[in-house]
């Protein structure tokens, strides 16, 4: 290459070497007989000195220079540059390439409209932030890569053009020219194809692999996502759940510089529910969630009377939360279908609020003792349906946590979720579902009544949380046909839906299957844990927006109708 540095190495070593660099110009400062220059690459930014026998008059910002000239101390030092203690004495200025005005500043921390930032997706890649996230991205993929091969795993590509099987989410399906009326799918998931590896014998593969999903977006959600799949034969959940937590924690020591010694805690679905109100529980604040139904027992608070199968649920918080902050979580109540947000505020043994004034001596004796109050607190309650009451209450606490700030990305807080229900009832279908899949195996104490006792039954299957986000998860899989059968069977599936979706796959299961167990994490999720940054569509290089559409190409577009005829597709 015919630079000889980057904008982002040069240092005190190099003084009165000659060197050549290139780059973008970040800012131009004009002070007569000697003017500056920043000049920028991916590495940093080095400063150019440059006299007044060299023309600046049509420089100007993101043009792409290459320049010549002596590395020489700094005067005026700037230690928070790597580069900050040289400068470039430049003697030759080569204009490589201009740039119109940019549509914003390119620099970090940035107001512009997320749209802009799509629109011009290059440009904003050349902001140093989202260089970080994409460098940060690139470092955790060679990380997982390194720890996989180093454990012998095998990687192996599976089919982006697949069989639309049912698992949950829409599929994304592609017409087949070639045969007519036909679709392949985009894959939700290698699932399947991961599977026949470990009948085929290949005992332990990984893969970086793309998924897609037709589903809303949310800020860890993308249409197309990355994911880290992998299985092991001749393994049990405990032995994946042990690979999967050495890899994390060692991604999480690579890149953040952070060594968790202690072994991830474990934490049964049940548990995670009734204390957190959600099976992804952020664990960096307390607030745990407790049921008040026994202290409020012959109540004369009309809220808590009467309550025919529901539930008092209520979080303790360590401060006197405003009024602008309990209009806040009340809204946030609502959105989880619960109208009212009662609160107690106790202070110096006074209590004062919706509920706090009318408590008897009893019931406010019992909730210092119910929660171990030591400090002026708040208590919000709610009364409701027990899950449903949870999963408000869980939205609660998550907000209370961000409007006390304390939300520090720089925390780590693990937690495996155990124990899931192997099924889920649908009320758009009206029966049961498998909750994961319908190869999961159920958990040993469900195995003899799974199939007739759907709402207590256990799955073997497990959960990944990083910082209130789930991150990953998997299960053990169904070996056993007779098992497989009994699955189909209690999600209704018949024969015909079987064979139709499922024959290919179910008949591996004839020819000698090893047990096996695997997992698959969601790379863009983590990379936006360990960035820090507020949605997944940071850390992507080219992402969606939250219409699931590209502002930078305008995909998805409307196509010719010579393109449908060939697919013989007829738009309404």
């Amino acid at each position: 290459m015919k630079r000889t540095h980057t904008c982002g190495e040069l240092t005190l070593k190099n003084v009165n070497e000659n060197v050549i660099l290139q780059g973008w110009v970040t800012k131009v400062r004009k002070m007569g007989a000697m003017n500056f220059i920043d000049l920028r690459d991916r590495y940093g930014i080095t400063q150019l000195v440059i006299d007044e026998s060299i023309s600046l008059e049509n420089i100007k910002s993101e043009y792409v220079l290459e320049v010549e000239g002596k590395v020489i101390e700094r005067k005026s030092k700037n230690l928070d540059l790597k580069t900050g203690e040289i400068e470039i004495k430049v003697e030759k200025v080569t204009l490589i390439n201009k740039s119109e005005l940019t549509p914003f500043e390119i620099k970090d921390g940035i107001e512009s409209q997320e749209d802009t930032r799509l629109t011009y997706r290059y440009l904003d890649l050349r902001r140093p932030e989202m260089q970080n996230n994409l460098l940060i991205r690139s470092k955790m993929n060679h990380v997982i890569r390194n720890f996989f091969v180093e454990k012998e795993f095998i990687e192996v590509e599976t089919p982006i053009f697949g069989k639309s099987t049912p698992e949950g989410a829409r599929d994304f399906l592609v017409p087949s020219r070639l045969n007519e009326g036909k679709f392949y799918a985009l894959p939700q998931s290698p699932q399947l194809y991961k599977q026949l590896f470990m009948i085929s014998g290949l005992d332990r593969y990984f893969q970086i692999v793309k998924c897609f999903r037709d589903e809303d977006l949310r800020i860890d959600r993308q249409p197309e996502f990355t994911q880290l799949d992998m299985e092991m034969s001749f393994a049990d959940a405990n032995d994946v759940m042990d690979t999967i937590e050495n890899l994390v924690k060692k991604v999480i020591l690579e890149i953040k510089g952070t060594d968790i010694k202690e072994s991830i805690q474990r934490i049964t679905w049940k548990d995670s529910m009734d204390k957190y109100g959600n099976d992804k529980p952020d664990l960096r604040f307390g607030f745990e969630i407790h049921t008040l139904n026994e202290i409020f027992n012959g109540t004369e608070i009309p809220l808590f009377s009467n309550l025919e199968n529901k539930s008092i649920r209520a979080i303790c918080v360590d401060s006197l939360l405003n009024k602008k902050e309990l209009e806040d979580l009340t809204e946030v109540a609502k959105q989880n279908s619960v109208n009212i947000l009662a609160f107690a505020k106790y202070d110096l043994n006074e209590w004062t609020g919706s509920i706090g004034s009318k408590l008897s001596d009893n019931e406010k004796t019992n909730l210092v003792k119910e929660f171990n109050i030591e400090k002026p607190s708040t208590i919000l309650f709610v009364v409701e349906e027990y899950y449903k009451a949870s999963q408000a209450m869980g939205s609660v606490r998550n907000r209370v946590a961000k409007l006390l700030n304390l939300l520090d990305s720089e925390v780590m807080k693990l937690a495996w979720i155990v124990d899931f229900p192997l099924f889920e009832f649908s009320e758009e279908e009206n029966r049961f579902v498998a909750a994961h899949h319908p190869f999961t195996m159920p958990a040993d104490e469900s195995l003899d009544n799974f199939d007739t006792n759907k709402e207590k039954a256990l799955a073997k299957a497990y959960d990944i949380v990083l910082n209130g986000f789930e991150i990953g998860g998997g299960s053990q899989r169904i070996t056993d046909s007779s098992i497989q059968k009994r699955m189909f069977d209690a999600i209704g599936l018949t024969e015909e839906q079987i064979e139709t979706n499922f024959g290919w796959f179910v008949n591996a299961y004839k020819y000698g299957a090893p047990y096996h167990a695997g997992c698959a994490l969601g790379l863009d999720r983590i990379c936006m844990l360990l960035t820090g940054s507020e949605n997944i569509r940071e850390v992507i290089a080219f992402p969606k927006n939250s219409s699931g559409t590209d502002p930078m190409t305008n995909a998805p577009d409307r196509v010719t109708t010579q393109q449908l005829d060939e697919l013989n597709i007829k738009l309404k």
